[in-house]
């Protein structure tokens, strides 16, 4: 039933793939055409069109994807085995809702079923549909938005690409454990906005700040389950995107290399990318995002939480008032910290739970430096 909502991909889309080569990505994934839909069973990744964008007053045209998918089916796969579908494209409904609710269902069977999906369209409020499709799978859920803003708005606005946020948190069921935000530009952002994201004890890391480090921000996607990239976090002489025109942000390679680390880590299961102003130039570097978070998909190493301990190096820091866990994987390297189950009749967490973090948040311990990242989530803890 879920899957009724999907329209099978237009005929001359079809046409232009078929006329790629064998070595070309579009010779090796599955598309729903008008008289076949892929076989879900074999498939690890699904690719669906959104058509909406009500939710963002500057876009007035219809959404195009059309130009995203000969572009990404063009390029060359690297060593890939995952099996890939395109699920074609959810129609724009009578009202907002009904396409939030299309799109909530398709993706709720898709993670159940254990499919990543790659959701590609209109305005950033489709993130509230991606969230809300978490609600049947009974879990906390974790989000990261790669954007120049927090996307807050009035409690009784309704949802839309610059006040999706708000619902998400001030909706029930509140699913939502922890938000973090890759990216954001002060400029866009009123001060209680800042200071609210503070208050929240969530993550927010500078666009300065990330280009500066960019690995800063691979521990973020780490423990991510949902990322919603908005392509205005891109500025504009790399994305094309003139409306609205943006002097300030991500590079190219800068987003591309974020969308591996989300691909790369072992918790993600839903990626969407927004705000497609259907150019061609966009299109280019859609398709090669995408590409990427395939890519990165592929190196997954299927370690925390998926993995034992028994694989980490164990590492204890005395401090004055605590004692900090450090676990170190001896298969990627990468690092985590501990974060203690503390007793309260509110609490989320219901044991010890293991946090990505870096090897200099390790460092700074040692020298008595608490992570500000343990800080907070030992608040959400005890809230």
């Amino acid at each position: 039933m879920e899957f009724d909502f999907l329209k099978p991909l237009d005929n001359e889309i079809l046409r232009v793939i078929k006329e790629f080569s064998s070595q070309q990505l579009g010779s090796k994934v599955a598309f729903h055409t008008a008289e076949d839909f892929p076989d879900l069973n074999k498939i690890k990744i699904a690719i669906i069109g959104v058509l909406e964008n009500r939710g963002d007053s500057n876009q007035t045209e219809e959404v195009d994807l059309s130009h995203i998918r000969k572009e990404l089916y063009g390029l060359f796969p690297g060593n890939w085995d995952a099996s890939i579908a395109d699920l074609g494209n959810i129609l724009a409904g009578n009202s907002i809702s009904d396409t939030y609710f299309a799109l909530r269902k398709v993706v709720s069977k898709l993670i159940k079923n254990k499919i990543i999906p790659i959701v590609i369209g209109g305005s950033q409020d489709l993130t509230y549909a991606l969230y809300r499709g978490y609600d049947d799978l009974e879990q906390m859920v974790n989000l990261v938005s790669i954007d120049n803003k927090f996307d807050f708005g009035q409690e009784s606005a309704t949802v839309s690409a610059s006040s999706y946020l708000t619902k998400i948190i001030i909706d029930e069921p509140n699913n939502l454990f922890n938000f973090s935000n890759v990216g954001f530009q002060t400029y866009y952002n009123s001060q209680e906005e800042i200071d609210l994201v503070d208050k929240l004890f969530f993550d927010a890391y500078r666009l300065g700040e990330v280009s500066n480090n960019i690995a800063i921000a691979e521990p973020v996607f780490r423990d991510a389950d949902v990322v919603s990239i908005d392509l205005t976090s891109v500025k504009s002489s790399d994305s094309g995107n003139n409306n609205p025109f943006t002097p300030n942000g991500f590079n190219g390679k800068e987003v591309c290399a974020l969308s591996r680390y989300a691909g790369i880590s072992d918790k993600v299961s839903l990626l969407g990318i927004f705000n497609h102003n259907n150019s061609r130039q966009e299109s280019v570097l859609m398709a090669q995002i995408i590409w990427y978070f395939i890519e990165g998909f592929h190196y997954r190493s299927n370690e925390y939480p998926f993995g034992s301990r028994e694989n980490y190096i164990k590492y204890i820091v005395p401090l004055e008032e605590e004692e900090l866990i450090f676990y170190k994987s001896n298969k990627t390297d990468r690092w985590w910290i501990e974060i203690p189950f503390i007793s309260s009749s509110n609490n989320k967490l219901k044991k010890n739970t293991l946090l990505p973090c870096s090897h200099e948040e390790y460092l700074a311990a040692c020298n008595h430096e608490i992570p500000e990242r343990w800080w907070k989530a030992q608040r959400k803890n005890i809230l």
